[in-house]
């Protein structure tokens, strides 16, 4: 019998907040003192000489700004140093490549949200089925949503424990993001069927299996235009409509460099709040869609997807301006919506847990050619959603994103090795050397 192994496994938990008027000003307050503790210490760091640049003098600084600026006080010291090493974290992905130089945070397009580093600051207790207390630094016991069981109290110890804690407001209110780690046994191989996906817009997930995953939202409206608010109902859609409009009307009475009017602010914020709606469902879809696919599946191949080149304008210069600019606008906005880089994530880690494995493979071609007989025939892909293959021998038919992720399965069966015109996998010989034929 094989010895029991254990992997240590952290993630995140988040959980709505219920909280006072009176808590939800002082968290606004901490979150403000945030950011504008970034904004001062990303200014000391550009100004300074590299050569004086360093995280003990950073440290000094900050604790210095938070002694002489009395509002900076409203965020607690332990959030402060947080913000600090989260500023330095932020310098060495650029510094390795793997991000951009950290900027200034404005105002109205930051996302608002405060650190709680230390989880034993939290004193999390469950008090009923569906609520629990946690405490926040400088604002005290608050409520908030008991969705899942967190290993609190008794349950905890040394490798199962709550280290830390993140408050995040969006559009919804503020939410408290928790930082779990567990300590779980590893899974077993999985041994289920190896499966192909694609990701597309018509079809959001065609399986090469034909268990195709829809979340039953047209993705374009009957005039042919894109949907970009298919998440919503249609009273909800009316209702965003007619808040866009009001908001829009309000901006016309104000002069440039003017603040928005609190009646403004408060239709933003209404917007806001269905956007956040529609996010939700549409995460929540994506959550239990890819939990069945790692239960059922052993192998998952995606494309190798560049997403953020795929979404980039058509609009070109002034010199060589661009061609279907609209149409491809809504494309970019139908991709965005359908967040694939978000499904390929969850099904990455998900796959993990349940003992399978998540492969890319290279996309281009995969819709184009047809899973059949494998050749690359002009013309085949008749439409967004159609494929039928104009080989003379073939003529295989059917939905264009199905053919691709037959083809991804296909890639991953071979061993990523090219795909002849026979549709057989061929022997790599070298560069500039003839067939064995043609000598």
């Amino acid at each position: 019998m094989s010895e029991l192994v254990w992997n240590k496994r952290q993630f995140g938990h988040r959980a709505r907040l219920a909280l006072t008027p009176a808590q939800i000003r002082l968290i606004d307050d901490q979150a403000h003192a945030a950011r504008t503790m970034w904004n001062c210490l990303h200014d000391w760091w550009t100004i300074l000489p590299k050569g004086k640049r360093s995280l003990a003098a950073a440290d000094a600084v900050i604790r210095q700004a938070r002694k002489e600026i009395d509002w900076l006080g409203a965020l607690p010291a332990q959030a402060a140093q947080a913000v600090l090493k989260t500023y330095f974290q932020a310098w060495k992905n650029c510094w390795e490549g793997r991000a951009d130089a950290p900027n200034f945070k404005a105002r109205f397009r930051t996302v608002m949200s405060v650190d709680i580093p230390q989880g034993r600051d939290l004193q999390i207790k469950r008090v009923h089925r569906r609520w629990g207390m946690v405490n926040i630094p400088k604002v005290g016991r608050v409520r908030f949503r008991w969705t899942k069981d967190l290993p609190v109290g008794k349950l905890a110890n040394r490798e199962n424990r709550i280290t830390g804690a993140r408050l995040v407001k969006d559009g919804l209110g503020w939410h408290i993001a928790f930082r779990v780690q567990t300590l779980e046994p590893r899974p077993e191989p999985h041994t289920g069927p190896e499966i192909g996906i694609d990701a597309g817009v018509n079809l959001p997930l065609a399986l090469s299996d034909g268990n195709h995953q829809d979340h039953g939202r047209p993705a374009r409206l009957p005039d042919g235009t894109a949907d970009r608010d298919k998440w919503l109902n249609p009273d909800e859609k009316a209702r965003l409509l007619r808040l866009e409009r009001r908001a829009a009307h309000r901006k016309s009475f104000r002069e440039p460099k003017e603040h928005s009017s609190n009646r403004l602010n408060r239709t933003y914020d209404q917007i806001k709040q269905l956007r956040a709606k529609a996010t939700r469902r549409a995460v929540d879809w994506q959550h239990k869609t890819t939990t069945g696919i790692a239960q059922q599946y052993g192998t998952v191949a995606v494309e190798a997807l560049t997403i953020t080149s795929m979404v980039k304008s058509a609009k070109g210069t002034i010199e060589e301006p661009g061609t279907n600019v609209a149409q491809k606008s809504g494309l970019n906005r139908s991709i965005s919506q359908e967040a694939w880089g978000r499904t390929v994530t969850m099904l990455t880690y998900k796959a993990a847990r349940h003992g399978g494995t998540l492969v890319k493979v290279p996309a281009p071609n995969t819709s184009l050619r047809c899973s059949a007989c494998g050749f690359l025939t002009p013309g085949s892909r008749e439409s967004q959603a159609t494929f039928m293959c104009k080989n003379p021998d073939c003529g295989w038919s059917g939905n264009a994103d199905w053919n691709a992720a037959r083809n991804i399965l296909h890639l991953y069966r071979i061993g990523l090795v090219a795909i002849p015109a026979a549709g057989r996998a061929v022997v790599r010989r070298t560069r500039g050397a003839k067939p064995a034929t043609a000598r």
